[in-house]
């Protein structure tokens, strides 16, 4: 038994086996369950309860035995001496407020029924899935039922990108340009290299990048020279000229290399070696002086891959590392593939941000943003396809991750809309 079945039932009233009576045997008749808290504090706010001949207005706290009300030091925590109800699956021992009085308390283990406990363990102990609880009934879950919540898992999944939009926020003053520069570099470093390359970002002073966005060959210099790929001997023209410049970048604005560096190369494929992502984010700096207003307006993924339109310089048509000459000579561009990873991973978490700083609601602009763009395609998705609808946009694939990361692998099914759809169906 789980303390979430408990919040389930009291959220749902399912409390329907016999009258509901306290331990001191006085009839109780629920109004209102309250608002479910995932916070600190109670679990429920503001329910409205009638124990005997009195109704009652307050929160409602929740828990598997009695004694936990003391485990947890209920009893002294004011923020509990509102509780109108102990509800619990098994009551072991009376509970008190900070002042003494006693919390009326209801046990409810006689009181759920056994149809509903039994496709509760079915949900929860699937001793036969090979990938989640429900994977044998994920496929027959209302339609409407789960694009709605697959519409909210985004929404969540938002939020929890922006954390990182938030934090850089603070630590560089509001610097809406500064912040984008260190996210688009995280996200050209992919998976491998997106670490090092955000540490980067955070090194380089974004009015350096103001400066000298006119002069490609100048920011190339930057990225590579900070990057520490710019201190071996060698031949190339391109390379010395990169050398040069960067001698001179760091005499003029104080600029040191990584203390740790160069980026990884092995285990990449060669377009997305760190040479290559440096020369086109650098195009992308050259060629958009206001990037971010730029990315604020864009209004379809059209108008995106314009903006995103960059290669790397001509040195790295025919090369992929210095000094090595390619046998096939041709354009980097960024591909249509990595520009939507781009705007799932980058842009779209900086609109939501700054939509919320300033008060907007763009929640609908962006779910049919995320809606346009083709879906990813990895494990978590492929088998979500073999066990229900087809994944059809980046908005699904994305609220999939969410799912599976943030309740399937943890369990938490009656805080997912799928799990208490098919419970409820069930009983």
């Amino acid at each position: 038994m789980r303390e979430d079945l408990l919040h389930f039932v009291w959220k749902t009233n399912k409390l329907y086996n016999k009258p509901l009576v306290t331990s001191a045997n006085e009839d109780i008749v629920i109004h209102d369950q309250g608002i479910h808290n995932h916070l600190e504090g109670p679990d429920f706010f503001n329910a409205r309860v009638e124990i005997g001949a009195q109704l009652w207005a307050g929160n409602v706290e929740i828990h598997l035995k009695s004694s936990d009300w003391f485990a947890h030091g209920h009893e002294s925590d004011p923020n509990y001496d509102n509780v109108v109800l102990h509800v619990v699956w098994d009551h072991d021992v009376s509970v008190f407020r900070k002042d003494g009085s006693e919390v009326p308390t209801l046990e409810i283990k006689d009181c759920i029924s056994k149809e509903l406990l039994a496709s509760y363990r079915a949900l929860l102990e699937n001793s036969k899935r090979k990938f989640i609880n429900c994977e044998s009934d994920f496929s027959s879950v209302d339609e409407f039922i789960l694009l709605n919540w697959l519409d909210r898992l985004y929404i969540e999944r938002l939020e929890q990108k922006s954390k990182l939009v938030l934090n850089l926020l603070e630590r560089y003053n509001n610097d809406w340009e500064k912040v984008l520069f260190c996210l688009l570099m995280k996200s050209f470093g992919s998976k491998i290299n997106g670490d090092f390359f955000l540490e980067m970002a955070e090194t380089i002073d974004f009015a350096v990048i103001r400066k000298i966005h006119d002069d490609q060959l100048q920011l190339e210099a930057l990225l590579f020279g900070v990057a520490g790929l710019l201190e071996e001997e060698n031949s190339p023209i391109y390379y010395l000229e990169l050398q040069k410049e960067f001698t001179f970048l760091k005499s003029k604005f104080q600029i040191k290399p990584m203390e740790i560096g160069p980026p990884a190369f092995f285990g990449l494929r060669p377009n997305n070696y760190p040479t290559i992502r440096l020369s086109q984010i650098a195009q992308l700096y050259h060629n958009n002086q206001n990037l971010f207003s730029l990315l604020l307006e864009a209004n379809d993924k059209d108008q995106l891959k314009t903006i995103f339109d960059v290669s790397t310089s001509a040195y790295w048509y025919d090369h992929y590392t210095f000094g090595k000459t390619s046998t096939v000579k041709r354009k980097k561009r960024l591909t249509s593939k990595f520009i939507d990873l781009l705007t799932v991973n980058t842009i779209l978490p900086i609109r939501f941000s700054y939509a919320r700083s300033i008060g907007k609601d763009l929640n609908e602009e962006l779910l049919a943003l995320v809606s346009s763009l083709k879906a990813e395609n990895n494990r978590i998705i492929e088998k979500f396809d073999a066990i229900g609808p087809k994944t059809t946009n980046a908005l699904q694939s994305q609220s999939k991750i969410q799912l599976y990361n943030g309740y399937c692998v943890k369990n938490q099914c009656l805080r997912c809309a799928v799990g208490t759809s098919l419970l409820q169906r069930n009983t």
